[in-house]
């Protein structure tokens, strides 16, 4: 246990790593620029916040790499930790050439660990295959001198019987820490309790747990975590982020001091820290969680939009919103191409993928729906060879 009691002061007070510039900037039609990154992660350091996460890799040329390496100028590739995607062996090698390229210090493996997930992402709901890979991705890393955090991707939903396994297999080929991530936000604080004693008294084992808040219950969820035996809390500036947002910063070290009594954190920063998300992120003067906003079901990844039940709390039907389709410039064919479907529009995906793109990155525009990318499909006039 982390409480000296039911109040008071926190015999383990938790470190804070902070995901903005990682889970934020791929909310769908967010994108921050370098100077954003660098101005949000020095600020987050002089909060007192540990950890800085920024980017996700998954080969080369990661179209993260000016966020990355903006932080890491900021603040120091130590304060920094970059997302790896995890999807089979090769893959692994190609991600960790990149980040050895950008000069990533701390990584994070991306597992899918529910079945369902697993399924979709690599191919195998086998929880054989998923301890198999977990100790091969840890094990090369280690190799190469990273320190390691590996995530249980929809670990709040994967059962005990398949989540422990996993992290035992982590933690014994040599991982530093585990990431619970309430990918889909799913537990109460009760249940988040025991799902972290489960995996904290594991040998070796160093927990930090990253909510979503869909259900408005993320920074509970995260002190519930660190009772149950957390070391670490992962948030976000302004709850900002997929699915409901995250863990709200401000909202988590303003409940550690009044709560706990925790002062180790500047709290002045918080609303200059705010002002600079929301503006980078073209939210304009607030964000809002939860299921009801018009970023609640957004998707810019196309098995986001193929599979949302992957990744819904609840339908969006059910509390009268809808699934939108939100992307600014990560645009890809695959993707364009689910928001042609059925339109009877008839391009060369390739050749309008990339001419869209240089459109959204030379002008600036506001964040593409289906229905603006159908308009620019029907307007388009590739360049004779």
């Amino acid at each position: 246990m982390a409480l000296a009691g039911e109040t008071g002061a926190l015999e383990t007070p938790p470190r804070i790593s902070d995901a903005t510039l990682r889970d934020s900037a791929h909310m769908a039609g967010v994108e921050f620029g370098p100077r954003d990154a660098a101005a949000i992660a020095g600020l987050l350091v002089r909060t007192g916040v540990e950890l800085v996460e920024v980017g996700m890799v998954s080969g080369p040329g990661s179209k993260d790499a000016d966020l990355v390496l903006a932080a890491h100028e900021a603040v120091g590739p130590e304060r920094s930790m970059t997302l790896l995607v995890v999807r089979d062996r090769r893959q692994v090698a190609r991600a960790l050439d990149e980040a050895e390229r950008l000069g990533v210090r701390h990584i994070m493996y991306s597992i899918p660990t529910s079945e369902q997930h697993a399924r979709l992402k690599l191919d195998s709901p086998s929880p054989k295959f998923l301890q198999t890979l977990v100790r091969a991705a840890v094990t090369q890393a280690k190799e190469r001198g990273f320190h390691v955090t590996f995530s249980g991707e929809d670990g709040a939903r994967t059962p005990r019987e398949r989540l422990v396994p996993y992290v035992e297999a982590g933690f014994a080929a040599g991982a530093d820490r585990f990431r619970l991530a309430e990918t889909v936000a799913y537990l109460s604080p009760w249940q988040m309790e025991r799902v972290i004693g489960d995996i904290a008294g594991i040998d070796g084992a160093e927990i930090e747990i990253h909510s979503h808040n869909m259900l408005g219950m993320a920074v509970a969820n995260s002190l519930a975590a660190v009772r149950a035996g957390a070391r670490w809390i992962s948030a976000t500036v302004g709850g900002i982020g997929e699915r409901g947002g995250n863990a709200p910063l401000a909202e988590l070290l303003t409940a550690l001091r009044v709560i706990h009594g925790d002062t180790r954190f500047d709290l002045t920063h918080l609303t200059e820290l705010s002002r600079l998300a929301l503006t980078g992120a073209g939210l304009g003067d607030a964000f809002q969680s939860g299921p009801t906003t018009p970023h609640a079901f957004a998707y810019e990844l196309p098995g986001q939009l193929s599979h949302p039940e992957a990744y819904e709390t609840l339908p969006a039907e059910l509390v009268g919103n809808r699934r939108a389709l939100r992307v600014r410039s990560r645009l890809t064919p695959v993707l364009v191409g689910w928001a042609l479907a059925g339109s009877g529009l008839d391009v060369d995906l390739e050749a309008f993928t990339a001419w869209l793109t240089e459109r959204q990155e030379r002008d600036g525009r506001p964040p593409l729906d289906r229905d603006a990318i159908r308009e620019a499909a029907a307007g388009f006039r590739p360049v004779p060879a």
